[in-house]
């Protein structure tokens, strides 16, 4: 349609990206929920995971996921060891995965783990390493 939006890595319509490319892929994000961080902090220590993951993943696949528009969830985990054997369990499953730790220079202590990315990658792929994990 008229003035439909252009995907900037196909040239093509949104539409037509997310017909050809990337439908049923997402990123999984899994944060700790003991470690009290603030919403702010939350939301930088997962943007942090989300690029990280990304770019440590293959070139089409990549290229697939943005075309079809990023999809991304949330998701939470009780401690550092949950995200410890979500690392091994993404390793496994071949997916690309980037864990997160702090600098320190704000709420928490440097080098504490806050975040695991998965992905991107096929939803079920990326269900069967967090499929069983709570929204956050």
């Amino acid at each position: 349609p008229a003035g439909e939006p252009v995907n900037l890595l196909s040239g093509k319509p949104e539409t037509q990206a997310i017909t050809d490319r990337g439908v049923g892929m997402k990123q999984a994000i899994v944060a700790r929920a003991d470690i009290g961080m603030s919403a702010g902090k939350l939301a930088a220590q997962v943007a942090h995971g989300a690029v990280g993951a990304m770019l440590k993943s293959p070139t089409e696949l990549r290229r697939r996921w943005l075309d079809a528009g990023q999809k991304k969830v949330v998701l939470r985990v009780p401690d550092a060891a949950a995200i410890t054997e979500l690392a091994v369990a993404a390793t496994d499953a071949g997916l690309a995965h980037r864990v997160i730790r702090d600098a320190g220079h704000t709420e928490l202590a440097p080098s504490t783990v806050t975040v695991i990315a998965i992905g991107p990658g096929a939803d079920a792929d990326i269900d069967a390493v967090t499929g069983e994990l709570p929204l956050w």
